[in-house]
């Protein structure tokens, strides 16, 4: 391609690359330090989930010449984020490990891929919200207990999310780096703080913590990512996207990240239509490209994993969860619609919301699987008939805040 024609593409890669990492990095480094990983443990699984996704975006993108974004899991990250009461990072490693296989074997068993792609809607949605609300409650709690650290980066949210959508949660961000350098005085920035890490551990076999976090990661990797993510390269006009090549890549991907940190590899949802949207090049053969631009733009991310966990290790910790809920309100807002669209079924959300959002534990399993479980039964209870097939979605547009 001409350069004249290859600059908008790339240009549109390197924002999508950019607005992905800085809308969630901080979200998960906070979720990594919830389940016990040290700092060190947190820059590795932030450097391996940029380095790994980034790299299979550009291989997958530039074989295949489709816009195949692959990112970690946003709200993967938000359900270990939720996670209470458990500090074990090695049996979190191994449930990083079990949401791999999972995902592997759905591409291996189309009929499993059926069964978890049908979680009914209002069940899956409200699970999803319930995980995300006390983290989008972060920001009001952070404005009022941190008034002068919180509000600065609340502002700019807001400013930003009326003139420049695309651009509010990364100005979030850029606004918390400063209020932090400048209010606190325990940001070592020395050289051996700062550099990429990898740190690697051996796998722990608590049983309630692996499927307590295994199962639920799979699922709102699978509900909250992937399917939305094929909806997007659908919309656009991809309509045969390589599903079994990205599930065993994504699922093989995770397993090799798993023991340095790495949590989820799934598609990207809507920073993937920066890059597979018309925005990106009005010849749809040629967006490839700006997909391969953001994968090598978020590998080169991995370079700031250090930083970040240093920057992030020196605020206080309900600033950074206000930050990660600001970009997912988006997400809030999506998952809180879905869940609650079907008149006939508000009753079965409300009550997955609340066992969600409960935090409770139950022999050590969190409330997002019991969540599952008890919408799957109040939904059999009150009796389910299954919904027309929904209308596709709308294209999205750069009006839309950007939440991965």
């Amino acid at each position: 391609m001409r350069s004249a024609t290859l600059a908008q593409p790339v240009f549109a890669g390197i924002v999508a690359g950019v607005t992905g990492f800085a809308s969630s990095f901080s979200l998960l480094i906070a979720g990594l330090h919830n389940v016990g990983a040290t700092d060190d443990q947190a820059a590795s699984g932030l450097l391996v989930l940029c380095l790994v996704p980034g790299l299979l975006t550009v291989a997958f993108s530039t074989i295949t010449r489709l816009p195949i974004s692959l990112v970690w899991s946003t709200p993967g990250a938000a359900l270990i984020l939720a996670s209470k009461g458990i500090d074990d990072y090695r049996s979190a490693v191994s449930a990083f490990l079990l949401c791999g296989v999972l995902i592997v074997v759905t591409g291996l068993w189309p009929w499993l891929a059926r069964t978890v792609t049908r979680i009914p809607k209002p069940i899956a949605s409200a699970m999803l919200a319930g995980i995300l609300f006390p983290i989008c409650l972060a920001p009001v709690t952070a404005s009022v207990q941190e008034p002068l650290l919180a509000l600065p980066i609340v502002l700019t949210w807001l400013v930003l999310a009326r003139l420049a959508p695309r651009w509010a949660v990364p100005a979030a961000v850029v606004v918390t780096v400063i209020v932090v350098a400048f209010s606190s005085s325990g940001v070592d920035l020395s050289a051996g703080r700062i550099l990429p890490v990898l740190a690697p551990v051996v796998p722990g076999l608590d049983p309630a913590i692996i499927f307590g976090i295994g199962i639920p990661l799979y699922l709102v990797t699978m509900a909250g990512q992937n399917v939305p993510g094929f909806a997007v390269l659908r919309t656009f006009g991809y309509d045969h996207p390589p599903a079994r090549a990205i599930f065993i890549t994504t699922g093989a991907g995770a397993i090799a990240a798993a023991p340095f940190g790495g949590i989820s590899l799934n598609l990207a949802a809507i920073t993937a239509a920066m890059a597979a949207g018309p925005d990106a090049h009005p010849d749809r053969s040629k967006r490839w490209v700006a997909a391969a631009t953001a994968g090598g733009t978020l590998a080169l991310f991995g370079l700031l994993s250090g930083v970040s966990t240093v920057l992030v290790a020196a605020s206080p910790p309900i600033l950074i969860t206000a930050v990660a809920g600001l970009a997912l309100l988006n997400a809030l807002i999506s998952a809180v619609t879905g869940a609650l669209e079907e008149p006939a079924y508000r009753l079965v959300a409300i009550v997955t919301f609340l066992v969600a959002v409960s935090g409770l534990s139950i022999v050590g399993i969190g409330s997002a699987l019991w969540a599952l479980v008890v919408g799957g039964i109040v939904m059999l209870w009150l009796g389910w008939r299954r919904r027309p097939a929904a209308m596709p979605p709308r294209e999205p547009t750069p009006d839309d805040v950007v939440s991965e």
